[in-house]
């Protein structure tokens, strides 16, 4: 729609926002290994830019960091259920040249997991005013979208898988069409490209786009490949890389592809984690990447380094993210230049 921008994530950007792990979230269990992962993520980031974070204890945040470091902090204290920022964060638009962030409802990936604290956070930060003063509110909580499962080229195109934003118990009144219609409409996209297959054991998401496919440039796509028979991901995946062989980009030019290799399977109790090294975070200068702790990360880094030649490629330990089915990218959320 015309005078509707959404900015791509490698736009300039003014901060990073997150949800900090506390004791009556699923963390409660190892705690403290994902603090130390969240500390580590949030130094990375205040080198480049602020950080949003939405605690339970402002003190104990503060704690992790330098008085320096403290600086570039805006920490409030707001209820959360989880700390899935990516998915309960408003999305940053520009409407006519404004600054807008549209606050779409967020219900625990259809009805899996509890949201109601997560789903009043963006309007919290509003009502503190934490955000600049030109920035505007969308209400748009009528609609089922979490951050994750759209990417933007900043040039209209959005990439979007159809087995999330089709899936039960999210917008289930809605055809595909009419879903569509919606992002053009709200979004400001010309096109959505949909991905119809692909998928991660252990998500819970229902195969957000950003555990898959991720847009690096406006002609630059990086995805999960799998190249081993045995893996269950296997068929799936090479059907995914097909579907995206076939899209071109907003000019018509076809899309320079960029393989991620399929993360080491991982485990907890049994069950297998969607670890993925398409869950990366693109910032200011850099590209912070998900690792697992196995060869792989180090042929991840490489390959993204392709996809992003003038910024630093950056590896975060996100094991202890994992464990409870995210990783890197589900845990934050940027905004533009001139929004915090």
């Amino acid at each position: 729609m015309a005078g509707i921008i959404f900015p791509a994530e490698w736009y300039p950007q003014s901060a990073v926002q997150i949800t900090w792990p506390h004791r009556d979230t699923d963390w409660a269990e190892y705690l403290e290994e994902v603090t130390t992962c969240y500390v580590t993520l949030s130094k990375e980031i205040l080198k480049r830019e602020k950080l949003l974070v939405v605690c339970n204890d402002v003190g104990e945040v503060e704690s992790h960091f330098s008085e320096e470091e403290q600086k570039g902090l805006i920490c409030t204290e707001i209820e959360s259920n989880d700390t899935w920022a990516r998915d309960h964060g408003g999305i940053s638009l520009f409407i006519d040249g404004q600054p807008v962030i549209s606050d779409f409802g967020f219900n625990g990936w259809g009805l899996k997991f509890a949201a109601n604290h997560d789903n009043l956070i963006t309007g919290k930060l509003f009502d503190r005013a934490i955000f600049q003063p030109d920035v505007a509110y969308r209400n748009s909580l009528n609609f089922i979208l979490e951050g994750g499962s759209v990417e933007s080229d900043g040039k209209g195109t959005i990439l979007a898988t159809a087995e999330c934003l089709m899936a039960p118990n999210r917008n289930q009144l809605m055809t595909q069409d009419e879903i569509g219609d919606y992002l053009k409409q709200s979004l400001g996209a010309e096109r959505i490209l949909w991905l119809y297959h692909g998928y991660l054991a252990g998500d819970d998401t229902d195969s957000h786009v950003d555990t898959l496919a991720r847009f690096c440039d406006e002609h630059t796509i990086a995805y999960v490949k799998c190249d081993d028979y045995d893996d269950e991901h296997y068929e799936s995946l090479k059907v995914m890389e097909r579907e995206l062989q076939s899209f071109v980009a907003y000019d018509g030019r076809p899309y320079r592809l960029i393989g991620l290799p399929m993360a080491e399977a991982a485990y907890c109790d049994g069950e297998r984690l969607p670890a993925t090294y398409a869950n990366f975070l693109i910032i200011n200068n850099a590209v912070l990447v998900p690792f697992y702790g196995t060869e792989k990360d180090q042929i991840a880094k490489k390959q993204l380094q392709k996809a992003f030649p003038l910024r630093q490629i950056v590896g975060i330990d996100c094991r202890p993210l994992i464990r409870q089915h995210g990783s890197l990218h589900c845990v934050t959320m940027q905004f533009p230049i001139g929004f915090l």
